[in-house]
């Protein structure tokens, strides 16, 4: 890797942890592959509240709709192959689907703007109350007419992609499961990926988890119930490691991948616009999306228990999975930090040497800031923030202890010195930010309990 992008994925990490902790979600687990190999990959938190396991790159997680992309990469190997064209109509491979349906046609299936249902009548299988759908069951509801006119707007949809399944299924003439196992899962080389659960006996899986509220503490979700028939669109079961490296080989200048690339060209140009969001659009099978200059595209997940994401940026070589086991974990926009992290990184280029002393976590009673080297400056990050940089200020080093705040917001403290303390054996004991003094997290935790900690009453003896 690069300098500077070497970096990056070491505060990346950092701040990520920072991240877990302070929110207090059960777990997350990060990846990262440069050009297609996994450069790093660390685990923080716990994979079971109940039993206080610990969570590791190894455990096995829930990516729910990343298995949207594997399927799309299956139906574009079949193009491939010549087996289907992606503007055939779906009736010409599945049977038994209401007439509007039959129509709809394999893009626009794989770029939800068939206009299809979301998730039928009764999308139960999200919130735990019902199985998910098994292919009798969802033939019945791909028997009813589509929700909305087809080729009209984005409009997700599972019901799409389990349709897309059943597609898979009529024109190879196996499971889905089998066919998606052997031709896309183990054809990338991913060792720690199933197409669904069950897994077997002794392979780590990290539990889902409820949020607090409402019924004010955390409960542990199974999260091993099969997909069925929506496994096409929810089911799939693997790594942080092999996600990322899944969606490396995705991208257009990959320099391997199981499809080729005209193929990853269609799957992540930009066929339709997402409604009600940012500047966010919808590949074939992907999301696609830009920040701050950056191309990226990519994926997210959301089954009952779990949220995790992932991008891929072409222009740095770079994928990143974030994975999360709470319901409301914090996945989705801890990615978008990091992306701000690696901009941030790309812009200004790995620390000068000299700088490279200055890098640490200090506190007072507010709680945390980061001292982070950057290109020639010490930038003041907030490992709180979403963006750890947004609103920053910027240190010049002028000496080997000492510096000046040259970048700072309004209510800050634009213009004034820096210095740093240091002990009898050398070490730095504490810094002033102009007039802040910051210290180490174990000398703030005693002068907080030395201050507030309220004395132990005495019990009085009868």
């Amino acid at each position: 890797m690069d300098p500077w992008l070497r970096s990056a994925v070491d505060y990346m990490c950092d701040w990520l942890e920072f991240q877990v902790m302070a929110s207090q979600q059960p777990g997350c687990i990060i990846a990262v592959a440069y050009r297609g190999e996994i450069a790093r990959e660390r685990a923080f938190g716990v994979a079971n509240l109940d039993t206080g396991e610990k969570l590791t790159p190894r455990h096995r997680f829930r990516i729910a709709s990343h298995s949207k992309s594997f399927t799309s990469a299956g139906i574009m190997k079949l193009r491939e192959r010549r087996q289907l064209r992606l503007d055939d109509p779906v009736g010409m491979y599945v049977k038994g689907l209401h007439p509007q349906v039959a129509e709809t046609t394999i893009a626009q299936l794989l770029s939800h703007s068939a206009g299809l249902t979301r998730d039928g009548a009764d999308s139960g299988q999200f919130t735990d109350r019902r199985d998910y759908l098994h292919t009798r069951e969802l033939m019945a509801e791909l028997q009813q007419p589509a929700a909305i006119e087809p080729n009209t707007r984005f409009k997700y949809s599972n019901h799409g992609f389990g349709l897309l399944g059943l597609l898979i299924e009529a024109v190879t003439g196996e499971r889905y499961a089998t066919w998606i196992k052997r031709e896309i899962i183990d054809a990338v080389g991913l060792k720690e990926t199933l197409p669904d659960t069950p897994l077997a006996k002794g392979v780590p899986f990290a539990r889902g988890h409820l949020r607090r509220q409402p019924a004010g503490q955390r409960f542990v979700l199974p999260g091993d119930n099969p997909a069925h028939a929506i496994g096409s669109a929810a089911g799939v079961v693997s790594t942080a490691a092999d996600t990322a490296r899944f969606f490396a080989q995705l991208a257009p200048n990959a320099k391997r991948s199981l499809i080729s690339a005209a193929s990853r060209r269609e799957m992540t140009r930009q066929h339709w616009r997402i409604p009600q969001s940012f500047e966010a659009y919808y590949g074939l099978g992907v999301n696609i999306g830009q920040t701050d200059g950056w191309d990226w595209f990519g994926h997210g997940g959301g089954f009952q228990g779990y949220l995790s994401r992932t991008v891929v940026i072409p222009a740095c070589e770079v994928s990143i999975t974030l994975l999360s086991n709470s319901i409301d974990g914090g996945a989705p926009f801890w990615l978008d930090g990091c992306m701000q992290i690696l901009r941030a990184f790309k812009t200004r280029g790995a620390p000068e040497r000299r700088l490279r002393d200055w890098a640490g976590r200090w506190w007072t009673i507010w709680g945390a800031v980061d001292l982070l080297p950057m290109g020639n400056r010490v930038i003041v990050a907030s490992p709180y923030f979403n963006n750890p940089f947004m609103d920053a200020a910027e240190i010049e080093v002028t000496g080997r202890d000492k510096g000046r705040i040259v970048s700072a917001s309004g209510y800050g403290s634009h213009g004034e010195t820096v210095r740093r303390s240091r002990g009898k054996s050398g070490a730095v004991t504490d810094i002033w930010l102009a007039g802040v003094n910051v210290k180490p997290e174990k000398a703030v935790v005693a002068e907080i309990e030395r201050r507030y900690a309220q004395p132990k009453r005495r019990v009085r003896q009868e």
